[in-house]
């Protein structure tokens, strides 16, 4: 009998926990989900700060990405211990947990959360097929909702085949960003000083680190995690749930790192190419005419292909988030084709009336701002919880980083919106 690729990677999994069989191969079937949620930390979004930052500041906040990725890998770690532990993810939790009134309020926000994190997604994917082709950004955004769609039916054939579409994306936009690295003439001892020098030249710094940790720590990722791994491996027993465990937190940090090294290599080729001579770029169509003349049509095409890829693979991921939190919080699901047309039509409407995308990629920001402390708090309640997690419950040394971390985070979210607010 002929088996899928799913059940083939359940099947190696399952041989794996049991301890039958070691090494590097049986292990990659236990990458996937960390995969999957790394794509929220490379999105268009993280384009548009990226580059604000490299081409006003250089180097200098460097330092800036590497926090915000530490942060993402223990939040992302949790979430992922979360869905394996109770098997049950994050919005199934709350629903289960919190007072019903509470949950609604809940579901309400992390709604609009997951639809202006497509708003942004979309509307990157639509620009970078609108620059490669010379298209009007309507029909780019058109291309992008068919490719999204065709990818979402994936969904249908079980968890791997989707796992490895968003890996190769993940790839494409990996070796993109590699290729602008071997392009661009980078000062390597200077970005070295950057990642390891905490410093914020002026005030503005501080609203663009604001924004990259913004663009990075990501209120759907979250929830996501938990959805994708809380019955991938089954149930296993307690000796094998603390090897998946073990697999689960490596995956996270190799995921994570890879995606931590993409935004650096984004403000490396925004410090290098625009810092000297351009340093007030601060959207992307600018930064792709620019790059041309700077540093040629390779790194230019470069930048394009990476960034349709984004686009593409963080609409998708969007997309299964939106469908996971509705389920989680009202046990319902809705078709892929309609969850797809409700969390783009404002992207649609967006372009319709003319507003600039880069600003509608920063009022993206603001919104999953303002969503962002529903999941990361009630993330840290849950796992801290010995009646839900048992022995896997997190003890004071990483209840406090997470905590660390969460007041860190909220607090330059606030930063942000105060500055939004009173500007």
């Amino acid at each position: 009998m002929q088996t899928s690729l799913t059940d083939r990677t359940r099947l190696s999994m399952a041989e794996t926990l049991a301890g039958n069989h070691r090494g590097l191969r049986p292990a990659l079937a236990f990458f996937g989900p960390a995969v999957i949620a790394s794509v929220a930390y490379m999105d268009p979004g993280n384009y548009a700060t990226n580059i604000q930052a490299g081409a006003g500041y250089g180097y200098a906040l460097l330092w800036v990405v590497l926090m915000a990725n530490g942060i993402a890998m223990l939040f992302q770690a949790l979430s992922a211990r979360l869905g394996i532990v109770t098997g049950k993810n994050l919005a199934e939790l709350c629903r289960d947990h919190f007072p019903r009134p509470l949950v609604g309020v809940m579901w309400v926000v992390s709604e609009v959360a997951a639809m202006a994190t497509d708003l942004a997604e979309f509307l990157g994917g639509a620009i970078g097929f609108a620059l490669l082709f010379g298209l009007p950004l309507m029909q780019g955004m058109i291309a992008t909702a068919v490719i999204t769609y065709a990818i979402l039916i994936l969904g249908g054939r079980g968890f791997r085949p989707m796992e490895l579409v968003i890996a190769t994306f993940v790839g494409i936009i990996g070796l993109s960003y590699l290729a602008e690295m071997l392009i661009a003439p980078v000062d390597w001892g200077a970005a070295a000083m950057g990642l390891v020098t905490p410093a914020l030249p002026d005030a503005a710094a501080l609203t663009i680190a604001v924004g990259i940790i913004g663009a990075t720590v990501m209120p759907h990722a979250i929830y996501l995690h938990s959805g994708l791994t809380q019955d991938r491996a089954g149930s296993p027993d307690p000796q094998a749930k603390r090897r998946l465990l073990r697999y689960s937190n490596r995956e996270v940090v190799i995921a994570l790192a890879v995606a931590g090294m993409i935004n650096m290599a984004m403000v490396i080729m925004a410090a290098t190419a625009f810092h000297q001579g351009n340093p007030e770029v601060a959207e992307i169509e600018t930064a792709y005419h620019m790059l041309t003349p700077l540093l040629g049509a390779a790194a230019a095409g470069a930048f394009l292909v990476s960034l349709i890829a984004s686009g593409i693979s963080s609409s998708v991921v969007g997309t299964m988030a939106g469908q996971m939190i509705m389920q989680g919080f009202l046990r319902r699901r809705i078709p892929v084709w309609l969850r797809r047309l409700v969390t783009m039509a404002p992207a649609f409407a967006v372009v319709a009336m003319g507003v600039n995308p880069t600003e509608a990629l920063v009022l993206s920001q603001v919104v999953l701002s303002i969503a962002l402390p529903v999941p990361m708090l009630a993330l840290v309640i849950f796992t801290a919880r010995r009646d839900l997690m048992g022995e896997h419950a997190t003890g004071p040394l990483v209840r406090g980083l997470a905590i660390l971390g969460a007041s860190v985070v909220l607090t330059l979210n606030a930063v942000l919106l105060y500055g939004f607010f009173a500007g």
